[in-house]
């Protein structure tokens, strides 16, 4: 969130001026993913052929080792997106404890053909997980539908790497059936008591602490434009001389007092909020994206209009507030000015809120909006990628030191192989 220009930092600006050492960030990113989700799913996927106890049947298991499958696809997605070239051939392997990294590029070609497979296993009239299954409560198809929403997003990621083939990717994604309402969101439900809450809620809450205010980089564009989902974004803690709620964005990287900038709403700070993976607003986005690009049939201006109203609506707002809003010529598609990159990237971003990976990905394939640099720095500053962990710098060093010149140097400026522009 703080990559995407959402929140600011008040007192300690370390991540808002692109120091992510200091705390560990890229450490706690890699650690989090390969031990505590990648491992877990091999786990799983080990021990699913072998259970009898409780599941015996051969097609519930087939959908189970597909789901495991598809997850574990989304979170090296999430790992390349963040750093580009990583482990992945000797990954997870307990007998190699210094892994080669492997090519960005081409872990993306083996992830669609794993997602692929995954996809062509996948039973719907068969169970799965049942009750177990936090995210879609036991229903193949769901996973089914999020599976190619997946292929979709990673087609659209890589858009502009030809040798991909993303026109194909996207096109056999959307002639699978990829999400057609937010029923088939990707949520995950944390619960209300720890350790098991919303790590937003464990940052802003639990910490007793006053650090992070709503940025001028997204306050001001929603002013501009009037967006209606400000009262949704954003608490009212600041008004006008009538009483109403006024908005006013923390300097994105200064030191900004807690009580003179807007604060976060409330919403996004609750312990049980859920967790979007992958939602229907996001693919609509994407697929206003495939019809630009040509990728896809269709229209452009039907899946940027529905973007923008499925946000408004998931936010709280009323189909009212999306006809207003899609009315403005700033946001409408035929009269918004710049580029089609330029006005979805912008739209993409203004409803990704609270979903920083994604938008700081929108942005950096896009380069929309334009973004503020932190005092003293430019727009070739802002940050393209994570560095890597510490750990793997001092434990495994050879294979990091040939990981980095692989991708042009260890910076946090180096741009990922689909950053092309």
């Amino acid at each position: 969130r703080t990559f995407s220009q959402y929140w600011t930092e008040t007192t300690y600006t370390d991540e808002s001026n692109y120091n992510i050492t200091t705390r560990a960030i890229p450490d706690f990113e890699f650690r989090t993913q390969y031990r505590d989700v990648l491992n877990n799913l091999k786990e799983a996927k080990r021990v699913i052929p072998t259970e009898s106890a409780l599941v015996s049947n051969a097609a519930e298991k087939k959908n189970r080792i597909a789901i495991t499958e598809i997850l574990s696809v989304y979170s090296f997605q999430r790992l390349v997106d963040i750093f580009g070239n990583i482990p992945y051939d000797n990954a997870l392997d307990i007998d190699k404890i210094s892994p080669s990294y492997d090519d960005a590029q081409g872990i993306y070609s083996k992830l669609f053909a794993r997602l692929d497979a995954a996809i062509g296993s996948i039973d719907i009239n068969a169970a799965c997980f049942g009750d177990a299954d936090l995210i879609y409560g036991g229903d193949a198809g769901k996973w089914k539908t999020f599976a190619y929403s997946l292929k979709l997003k990673m087609a659209i990621t890589v858009a502009d790497v030809p040798a991909l083939d993303p026109a194909e990717k996207a096109t056999s994604a959307v002639t699978g059936g990829v999400m057609s309402s937010t029923a088939d969101n990707a949520s995950f439900a944390y619960l209300s008591s720890s350790p098991n809450t919303n790590p937003v809620w464990v940052e802003l809450v639990a910490s007793g602490r006053y650090d992070w205010v709503a940025t001028n980089t997204l306050v001001d564009k929603m002013n501009l434009l009037k967006d209606p989902r400000r009262d949704d974004y954003f608490a009212g803690n600041i008004v006008d001389s009538t009483g109403a709620p006024m908005y006013k964005g923390g300097i994105y990287a200064k030191s900004n007092k807690y009580g003179s900038y807007t604060h976060i709403t409330p919403t996004v700070q609750l312990a049980d909020r859920p967790a979007l993976l992958i939602d229907y607003t996001e693919v609509q986005f994407y697929l206003a994206e495939a019809v630009e690009r040509g990728f896809i049939g269709g229209s452009a201006t039907t899946y940027y209009n529905e973007g923008i109203t499925s946000s408004i609506l998931f936010w709280g707002g009323t189909t009212t507030d999306a006809i207003t809003y899609l009315a403005n010529p700033d946001v409408a598609y035929a009269t918004a000015s710049g580029t089609f990159k330029e006005k979805i990237g912008t739209q993409a971003w203004l409803a990704y809120y609270d979903r920083g990976l994604i938008a700081w990905t929108t942005w950096r394939r896009l380069d929309a909006p334009i973004f503020n640099p932190p005092s003293g720095k430019t727009i070739a500053d802002i940050p393209t990628r994570y560095t890597y962990p510490i750990n793997e710098q001092t434990l495994n060093g050879a294979n990091y030191k040939s990981a980095a010149s692989a991708i042009g140097g260890d910076l946090i400026t180096t741009k990922l192989f689909w950053d092309k522009f």
